[in-house]
């Protein structure tokens, strides 16, 4: 559940954040359509990482680019002082074929917003606020290089918002996890000397109709998609080799762990059952699932809710995909709010999303959510308690393994 705001709130610096996000606007909304009409795929920003950082060092930000190793990531910091550290996170790899059918780009602008206003609604940043380059959400895990990195530690808390097709306070993103099955077989003609033969596609295929069964009795918020990217190179050959790629989804990370375990287990039957060999590795690093900080969270809502933008609670059951953000929300108090830029009949990852992420709604939303998180940024920066009743929220749900 949400938390209601704690108060007393600072109501004059509210007044100068919205301020600071209207004066901006114009610039806020050219820099979300440069990013729109020249979207880049995961680990290819470097226009959106030039453009980002470049914002922010024109405003005074110190800025540092390639951090944690990954050339298309950076970080602007403003203050730098004793007391809280809040992290504003921008987004903006796009989708191959489909461009920004993610919003990644209002994701950007807003958390560029929101850096801009509190620093210009605050001048002297009590404690520090850190603007996050995050690349590659969509495949590759940005975020979870960074937290490895220890680019999040002293962060107390770490604030993003994400246009969907739902508005709502908190994100039911479970953990996921791309996993790599190789079968080896031998190579045969298959008329010639067809016993000679060990098939690493039949293996294969009966690995996916094994997954059928098991994907029956699976949980809510956990499933299994695999598809064949090597298949074996001619007909007339028994296919040595034949490997699928397998994402993994769990409602909870230890619920992708145990999945994870069983596609291994699996998969060692197949290759028993088939005079096969087979290899099981991960590929790339494991999004865990997301913890949302309800205090955190509530005072994002109140302020949304400021704009004239309600947020409800999820639908119980419904899951909206998986993020690295759930790697940072296990170690710092996060919040990863949905704010509809459509209606809950579309859905993202379409050419339609991708149109309505340039749209007018798009932009009323990346506005306001600017306005919002540089407003929850400002709660923790200014009201003492807000930090430790996050970081107590944090506590208590990693104790009871949500």
């Amino acid at each position: 559940m949400r938390e209601a705001p704690v108060s007393p709130s600072p109501e004059p610096v509210y007044d100068r954040i919205r301020e600071e996000v209207a004066a901006r606007a114009e610039r806020l909304w050219e820099v979300s359509l440069a990013l729109h009409g020249a979207p880049e795929t995961a680990f290819e920003e470097r226009e959106a990482a030039r453009l980002l950082s470049g914002e922010l060092e024109r405003e005074g930000f110190a800025v540092r680019r390639g951090v944690a190793g990954l050339p298309t990531a950076f970080t602007g910091r403003a203050g730098g002082g004793d007391g809280p550290c809040v992290a504003l996170l921008l987004e903006y790899d796009a989708l191959p074929l489909l461009g920004h059918a993610c919003g990644h780009n209002l994701i950007a602008a807003a958390g560029l917003g929101a850096a801009l206003a509190v620093r210009g609604a605050l001048g002297e940043v009590p404690g520090s606020l850190l603007a996050v380059g995050t690349p590659a959400e969509e495949r590759g895990g940005g975020k979870v290089v960074e937290v490895e990195a220890g680019l999040f530690d002293g962060v107390d808390a770490a604030l993003m918002f994400h246009p969907g097709v739902h508005s709502w306070a908190r994100a039911p993103l479970t953990a996921s996890a791309q996993i790599r099955v190789g079968f080896h077989g031998r190579a045969a003609h298959p008329t010639g000397n067809p016993t000679e033969g060990v098939d690493a596609l039949g293996a294969l295929i009966q690995l996916f109709n094994t997954l059928g069964v098991l994907d029956r009795r699976l949980p809510a918020g956990s499933h299994v998609q695999g598809i064949i990217t090597d298949g074996g190179r001619a007909t007339n050959i028994v296919p040595e080799y034949a490997e699928g790629m397998f994402g993994l989804r769990g409602a909870t990370t230890a619920a992708l762990e145990e999945l994870v375990e069983e596609l291994r287990s699996c998969a060692e039957g197949v290759a028993l059952a088939t005079r096969t060999r087979v290899e099981v590795a991960g590929v790339g690093g494991r999004y865990e699932h997301f913890r949302d900080n309800g205090v955190l969270s509530g005072l994002f809502a109140h302020h949304l809710d400021r704009a004239g933008i309600g947020l409800s609670e999820p639908v119980p059951g419904v899951y909206l995909g998986s993020s690295d953000i759930g790697n940072v929300s296990t170690r710092v108090p996060s919040i990863h709010p949905f704010v509809a830029i459509m209606g809950a009949d579309a859905s993202d990852h379409t050419p339609e999303f991708a149109e309505a992420a340039a749209g007018p709604r798009g932009r009323q939303v990346m506005l306001a959510a600017a306005e919002a998180l540089a407003c929850t940024a400002a709660d923790v920066l200014l009201r003492p308690e807000v930090p430790g009743r996050a970081w107590a929220c944090l506590r208590e749900m990693a104790a009871s393994g949500r």
